[in-house]
């Protein structure tokens, strides 16, 4: 088994999502992944990830991310075959028969999204889950720009920057247009801020990619509980001492959902906004932590 530890911000949602992320991945391309929030010490909070091989479970992720593309995949019968535009990217039809994770979407903004490079794929899907679970997408998208455009877009960013952040890859910084709203270091609410990039043509907005892409796969197996629109709590589980604790897929997803686990945990309350029209996009505003019950 190969070890690697990343710098996290628990309280950067988008960062702890994104942990869950990188070790989904893992355990796709190398099998048995394990992992663990270590906060054992306050002045350098790590997230530490181990995986079947000799090969930094880190640094195959990211080479992955860097080799990939995002192609849509729609039902062979989707009505939405006809509105997919070209400039969105690459689009790929199921075979007729061939399960699809949730009914076809009412528009291509939520079609699957498979990250592929060579006969490895993995998939984006939690923005069209029709399940009882919250599909956790702040990004506004219904009949426009996709999810899989916007994984795209950001897989375009860091293609050749991704192995050079292989030590701290939530800090790669690049001016970004648009992503999936996890990071809340690009966004803000413009009421709050006092003015509106949109009126000042010659700033650009530093996105983070990486987090974004993790992030958005972290989230294909678990959710932070919703506790309405513009409010949600998450978890993290792992290691509040020096003794060494190593934690499988699933119960790192479990920890985020919340749930009462016998390993040392914490909690978080994030809020949300609305950056434009209520009902649209939402932006990250504030976490705070709370004590786990």
């Amino acid at each position: 088994m190969a070890e690697a530890s990343i710098p996290v911000d628990l309280f950067n949602p988008g960062q702890v999502f994104a942990c869950l992320g990188l070790a989904e991945a893992s355990n796709v391309l190398l099998g048995d992944a394990e992992a663990a929030f270590d906060w054992s010490d306050p002045s350098g909070i790590r997230f530490r990830v181990r995986a079947r091989g000799e090969r930094s479970p880190v640094e195959a992720v990211l080479d992955f991310l860097a080799q990939a593309e995002a192609v849509a995949k729609l039902p062979a019968d989707s009505r939405n075959t006809e509105a997919w535009k070209d400039a969105w990217g690459d689009l790929s039809l199921h075979a007729p028969g061939d399960p699809y994770p949730f009914p076809d979407p009412a528009s291509p903004a939520t079609a699957v999204c498979a990250l592929r490079a060579g006969t490895i794929e993995i998939p984006i899907e939690h923005w069209g889950d029709a399940t009882s679970r919250d599909n956790v997408k702040f990004w506004a998208g219904a009949g426009g720009y996709p999810g899989a455009a916007l994984a795209r877009d950001a897989l375009s960013l860091i293609r050749d920057k991704a192995m050079a952040a292989v030590d701290d890859p939530f800090a790669l910084g690049v001016p970004q247009s648009s992503s999936f709203r996890f990071d809340w270091r690009r966004d803000y609410i413009p009421i709050d801020a006092g003015f509106s990039l949109n009126a000042h043509g010659n700033i650009e907005s530093v996105g983070y990619p990486l987090v974004e892409l993790l992030a958005a796969i972290g989230l294909s197996h678990a959710r932070p509980l919703r506790v309405s629109k513009l409010e949600y709590v998450y978890g993290v589980a792992g290691r509040a001492s020096t003794r060494e604790l190593w934690l499988p897929c699933s119960l790192l997803r479990a920890g985020l959902g919340v749930a009462s686990l016998p390993f040392p945990s914490r909690r978080f309350r994030m809020f949300l906004g609305w950056p434009g029209k209520e009902g649209q996009a939402r932006a990250i505003t504030t976490v705070t932590e709370e004590p786990c019950r």
